[in-house]
């Protein structure tokens, strides 16, 4: 699916954005310049992974940062370049939604409904473990 909307990136020029980016540059774009924590509470993902993305995101070009209120954070803004596409990012993202809910009525099990169960499984046990179990009993593992 993000290939696929990659592809509709490229289609339409615009450069340089992933769709693993998206949400995190709408919500910039909707609340404005946040600290990297308020931006991962936001999103529901660890500051780690965010402050990641929004490194890989600042090399792209599309957020810069400045020191926060204090010495330990750190603002996330966007750039002119994203704030150029960010009404398009968000027209994709409202078309992406519907495709999904497209999709949705045409199988029997929501895909909402797959990422938590998926969720529910891994808390019972992890996919490192179930891996680690696998393994443990190839012979060309050990």
């Amino acid at each position: 699916m993000d290939a696929d909307i990659a592809k509709i990136y490229a289609d339409a020029k615009i450069d340089g954005i992933k769709p693993s980016f998206v949400q995190e540059l709408l919500r910039l774009h909707a609340r404005g310049p946040i600290t990297i924590t308020e931006l991962a509470k936001s999103v529901q993902r660890t500051h780690s992974a965010v402050s990641q993305k929004v490194a890989a995101m600042r090399t792209a070009g599309l957020v810069r940062t400045t020191a926060g209120a204090d010495a330990r954070s750190k603002t996330v803004h966007l750039t002119a370049r994203a704030r150029r596409v960010a009404d398009r990012l968000a027209a994709e993202w409202r078309a992406t939604e519907a495709a999904v809910a497209e999709i949705e009525s045409e199988i029997p099990y929501p895909l909402s409904q797959v990422v938590g169960d998926i969720e529910k499984a891994l808390a019972r046990k992890s996919f490192h473990d179930r891996i680690a179990e696998k393994l443990a009993v190839d012979p060309d593992w050990t």
